[in-house]
């Protein structure tokens, strides 16, 4: 009976806790939705009247229920890689099963998940932007004295936020998530209050007001949908940070308390709206009882400052996943917890989204000239996520073809409309989102195709490990060979590792007992420690030499010491002293040159992303004490 208690009292602990990370951002959006889609200034404004509002309502609900509910939460998290999401951790699983002999399928593919990876980064930088911005704007109608003092509360709040993510998500969510169940209730409570204003507006709940409203003003409709795809921004966090609290959690917290909370204040709105027209100027905030009016702005600006939360820590994951794929350089990750493997901060991102952050407050000033730029990123990001889904729901899950085509076709189609729909933003701030993507597109894949032709060039300076360790053996390379253990890291393990060889070759010399550490990245999360570490045979093992394979899931930072630490002494071919063992890093000193196949703008660009690559002893955990770092320069 108490361990059922302690059970069901940890799986609501979780489920509380992933209110305070992972629905900050879709909790939000009935701030500023409804008053978007209505707004004059819009350059494609929804006329105010009866039926206009009735499918405006009827438009949201179902948006909500089929992208967010069913899509993600009913279809998307069940996609994960070995419990962690996002669309990274996707594009793994979607490139284990395409065909190797389909090489154009695969690109394709991967330039698709990496380009919905670059919209994310894009996404990251403007939630904090627009949902910090549009709950502080409330002081305009609870305390308009206060008006002025909009832009710098706004910035104040953004750096305290991003300075707090060095405390980790755990410390968020204890904190974070008491707050988001009052917002939850207290925005589903002020709905029905909108509601009872009148309550016919609950006949939107059929999807027959949204068709009506489509096929009676189809133009306007279209135009209002990039509106409308407000309602739905945060979708994708909810996969990012699927690997923080899991599918189960996320989706309980949907389910029970989110959904019909939101759904709740979005037709209270609407209602507010029906029967007072001119309260579309704010009718989020005019739902609220006037003493209540400024309490609400505070708790609305907790809320949002949440909201950001769902997304900086998606940007953490996604930026990680990235490192360890290959598509970015090591950074430098601090894991925050040490029960949960997923909750990490990552400071040059952190302090990267927080410049941008501020930049767009000071550029836009206002939260519904950030609504333009918002809808692009939201829809570009889940347009190709559900792609890349149903690719690989098909090979994977051998789902039938027919329910691929209808069932799949018919959901892209409603996010191809979304899409559609804020391409005509593209002048009035929806370009800012596309150019991010392209920015970190770029760099994403110039370091990739980079780190490719480095390697090769490494490869071939290092040369065949077998023939150097046969040079040793033959002693065609005179060598001292000095007491102790030395551990050279190497990327694989059929080449020699820089800094052996510059040890042999310039210094003469080699510890009496060596080993060669292989690191590897597994194409999975993670990797039990019975799978980690495995020696290796070599060819002349009694100089004193051996192999050790070790292999890290992309979401994991490698450990050196403790992953030696796992082998059985007793079980190698040589005599190790780990205790004592000095750990010889390969550095590379980069240099623009003239390889081919590689633009000269990209070459640059290349050498300067490497130069936020974080310290190697760092990054493997190295004694700083004990480690030796040996370079080599590279032309490219």
């Amino acid at each position: 009976m108490v361990a059922e208690e302690k059970r069901r009292f940890a799986k609501t602990a979780l489920t509380v806790a992933a209110l305070g990370v992972v629905f900050g951002d879709i909790g939000t959006s009935p701030i500023y939705t409804i008053q978007t889609v209505f707004n004059p200034a819009d350059p494609h404004p929804v006329p105010v009247s009866p039926e206009n509002v009735y499918g405006i309502a009827s438009l949201i609900f179902w948006s909500v229920t089929l992208i967010v509910t069913i899509a993600y939460v009913g279809l998307i998290l069940r996609a994960d890689n070995e419990g962690e999401g996002g669309i990274m951790a996707l594009l793994t699983l979607v490139g284990k099963k395409t065909a190797a002999g389909r090489p154009r399928t695969k690109m394709v593919l991967v330039s698709l998940g990496i380009f919905g990876a670059s919209l994310f980064f894009g996404d990251s930088m403007i939630t904090p932007a627009i949902s910090v911005l549009s709950a502080v704007e409330g002081l305009r109608v609870a305390a308009p004295p206060l008006a002025a003092f909009v832009i710098p509360i706004t910035i104040v709040i953004i750096i305290i936020l991003f300075s707090f993510q060095r405390f980790g998500t755990a410390a968020v969510a204890r904190l974070f998530g008491p707050v988001m169940v009052v917002w939850f209730v207290a925005i589903g409570a002020l709905g029905i209050g909108g509601i009872a204003r009148d309550p016919e507006i609950l006949l939107a709940l059929s999807p027959t007001y949204a068709i009506a409203f489509a096929v009676s003003n189809p133009s306007v409709a279209f135009f209002a949908l990039a509106a409308v795809v407000l309602a739905i921004t945060g979708a994708e966090a909810l996969f990012a940070d699927l690997g923080h609290f899991g599918r189960l959690p996320i989706a309980r917290a949907w389910l029970i308390l989110v959904f019909p909370t939101c759904i709740l204040s979005y037709f209270g709105q609407a209602a507010l709206v029906l029967d007072d027209p001119a309260a579309i100027d704010g009718p989020f905030f005019l739902l609220i009882p006037g003493p209540l009016q400024f309490p609400m702005v505070i708790l609305a600006t907790a809320a949002t400052v949440i909201a950001s939360q769902a997304v900086i820590t998606g940007a953490f994951s996604v930026a990680r996943q990235a490192v360890q794929l290959g598509y970015l350089p090591r950074l430098r990750i601090e894991h925050t917890s040490a029960r949960t493997i997923g909750q990490i901060y990552v400071p040059l991102i952190n302090w990267i989204l927080l410049i941008a952050v501020i930049v767009l407050v000071l550029s836009f000033r206002e939260s519904s000239a950030l609504a333009y730029a918002f809808g692009m990123a939201v829809t570009g990001t889940i347009l190709i996520t559900t792609t890349l889904y149903l690719y690989y729901a098909r090979k994977a899950w051998r789902a039938p073809l027919w329910l691929v085509v209808v069932g799949g076709g018919a959901l892209l189609l409603v996010e191809a409309f979304f899409f559609a729909a804020n391409l005509t933003k593209i002048t009035h701030g929806a370009w800012l989102p596309l150019a991010i993507a392209v920015v970190a597109f770029l760099i994403l894949t110039t370091w990739y195709r980079g780190r490719e032709i480095v390697t090769a060039e490494r490869e071939e300076e290092e040369g065949s490990l077998d023939t150097f360790l046969e040079s040793l053996h033959d002693h065609i390379m005179p060598v001292v060979r000095a007491p102790g253990t030395a551990v050279y890291l190497n990327r694989g393990s059929a080449t020699t590792p820089l800094a052996m060889q510059a040890t042999v070759r310039h210094l003469g010399s080699l510890s009496q007992n060596v080993i060669i550490l292989s690191i590897e990245t597994a194409q999975t999360p993670t990797v039990p420690d019975s799978e980690r570490v495995s020696p290796d045979s070599l060819r002349h093992t009694d100089d004193g030499i051996i192999l050790v394979r070790a292999r890290f899931g992309f979401m994991e930072r490698p450990d050196v010491p403790a992953t030696l630490a796992l082998l059985d002494p007793e079980g190698l071919e040589i005599p190790v002293d780990l205790d004592n063992a000095s750990y010889f890093l390969s550095t590379i000193d980069l240099h623009r040159g003239n390889a081919p196949g590689f633009a000269r703008w990209r070459k640059v660009l290349f050498i300067a992303t490497s130069r936020g690559a974080a310290d190697a002893a760092q990054y493997f955990n190295l004694p700083p004490d004990r480690t030796i770092l040996m370079g080599s320069r590279i032309e490219i």
